[in-house]
């Protein structure tokens, strides 16, 4: 076997390897690209939806407020011959806790918004009153004290028979104290 015979043999496969090695780099930076833009397309979908929870909870509770100042809809003696309106649909009263102060009532909207990317979203409010003062979220009543008003709104990203079931549903919350 002479010298040059000995060369050739000896560098054969080289060019395999190197395929191999190249063609693996180039696969490991593809799957991390594709990782980083996969979680960064869930983290702008988690802000538009969380977007969404928000304006959904802060329509629903300046709903509430405008049916609180404009007609004194959440008296104690609430007028049962309006129907409140939120965007053209109607609000729904779950129940009435008492009928003189503190009291609590509570509201669900279904259908709040209504977008082509979303959906329905949901939206919960609770109007709670008290002729004293709040304190640790209990009512000191005093008749002689102004009464508070608490209006607590919470928004979903989602239709309201969705959110237990839901994976990705979020909750935002707006309060109002006057």
């Amino acid at each position: 076997m002479t010298m040059k015979n000995f060369r050739k043999n000896t560098q054969r496969g080289f060019t395999l390897l190197l395929a191999a090695l190249v063609s693996s780099v180039v696969l490991a930076v593809g799957a991390a690209i594709f990782s980083i833009a996969q979680k960064q397309v869930t983290l702008s979908a988690l802000g538009r939806d969380s977007q969404f929870a928000f304006y959904a909870a802060d329509t629903i509770a300046e709903c509430a407020l405008y049916w609180d100042f404009r007609f004194e809809y959440f008296a104690s003696t609430t007028p049962t011959s309006i129907t409140p309106k939120c965007d053209a649909v109607a609000l729904n009263f779950v129940n009435q806790v008492g009928s003189s102060y503190p009291y609590v009532m509570t509201s669900e909207q279904i259908g709040l918004f209504s977008t082509e990317v979303s959906g329905e979203l949901c939206a919960q409010v609770s109007v709670t009153k008290c002729q004293g003062t709040f304190e640790d979220g209990d009512c000191q009543s005093s008749p002689t004290a102004p009464i508070r008003t608490i209006i607590h709104a919470d928004g979903y990203s989602t239709s309201c028979a969705s959110i237990l079931s839901s994976t990705r549903a979020l909750q935002r919350s707006v309060e109002l104290r006057y």
